[in-house]
């Protein structure tokens, strides 16, 4: 069975005749690594004596606020989705947060996870495209190494996100991104803010990050199936809070394009409940649902709730307590 590929990847992938996301070698990243292991290094070496109950909460809030802001609304919701608008300085704040997290810059981030959902979505795809191989191996592999495709199919960016200076500048620089952040840091509260403010939280986003992604492709109730797919997505309940609602992996693959990732009552959303809140003060707006998206006729329901359809929009958590305090 044939897959079509909708929304904004229909124009980013260009499969010419003879590509490919089966055949390639996966290569070890020296740079990749060096980042990831000389943060961890830090936090076991340093975090141990800097660890108290102002540390503990920088790191808390910190990986909270990257990861709310910056990874799941700005780098995946907006920037790679484009699941709702919002004014231009709103944008370039949110995607600087998701540089913050310590994955990549905005274009590669970008790239990546175009290329690895169209493979996912084909008959069958490269292990590494799926983490299709057993957990540790998946975990250096994500980690240390990269993919490289002896054909791969092209990429291309819309103008207005691969010419734009202020990306470019972000995607040349990523990794140098932490260093103001560590400055004011350490004059706030010294090394201890830095170890805990900067290297932790790389290592608990870009770990995490491997986690959520290895674990959400093998593991896990689902609603639907993508039909003919080389890999299903799957929701994992239980990391709905610390995932910021990225977790409900089974839906995004149903409903790529939807701001709201948690469809069905008890799916707890943060980034969707701030995208509600940012609504109401006048900061989003186009919010993307399920219903605003094509039709997908390869994908089939199969939970009780998900036959049931999906209900109209309804208010989120945070919704109801603005309505509530505005009455």
């Amino acid at each position: 069975m044939s897959i079509s590929i909708t929304g904004l990847q229909a124009h980013r992938i260009q499969a010419q005749a003879g590509s490919s996301v089966l055949e390639g070698r996966v290569r070890f990243a020296p740079l990749k690594s060096l980042w990831l292991c000389s943060m961890l290094l830090a936090v076991l070496l340093f975090g141990p004596a800097t660890l108290d109950w102002t540390t503990l909460g920088l790191f808390m809030a910190s990986t909270g606020c990257v990861l709310l802001f910056g990874h799941s609304l700005g780098s995946h919701r907006k920037l790679i989705h484009d699941s709702f608008q919002c004014p231009a300085w709103l944008e370039y704040a949110l995607v600087y947060l998701g540089v913050q997290v310590g994955l990549a810059g905005p274009l590669g981030l970008l790239r990546q996870h175009e290329l690895r959902d169209y493979a996912q979505r084909l008959p069958d795809c490269h292990p590494y495209l799926r983490h299709g191989t057993g957990f540790w191996r998946d975990a250096f592999w994500q980690l240390h190494c990269e993919l490289v495709l002896d054909r791969p199919p092209e990429l291309r960016l819309e103008p207005r996100l691969a010419g734009h200076s202020y990306y470019r500048w972000l995607e040349r620089t990523w990794m140098l991104q932490q260093l103001p952040i560590a400055a004011l840091l350490y004059l706030a509260g010294g090394w201890g803010f830095v170890v805990w403010g900067v290297c932790a939280r790389i290592v608990a986003g870009v770990i995490g990050h491997w986690l959520i992604g290895h674990l959400a492709h093998n593991h896990g109730p689902t609603h639907y199936e993508v039909r003919g797919a080389a890999v299903q997505g799957h929701n994992i309940r239980w990391t709905s809070l610390l995932t910021m609602g990225e977790c409900w992996h089974n839906n995004h693959h149903a409903f790529p394009g939807s701001a709201r990732l948690g469809l069905f009552d008890g799916e707890w959303d943060p980034g969707w409940w701030m995208l509600c809140l940012l609504e109401r003060l006048g900061l989003v707006w186009h919010l993307r649902l399920p219903q605003d998206l094509p039709a997908r006729p390869e994908f089939m329901a199969q939970s009780v709730q998900a036959r049931d359809g999906l209900a109209t929009r309804r208010p989120c958590y945070l919704g109801r307590l603005w309505q509530a305090l505005s009455a």
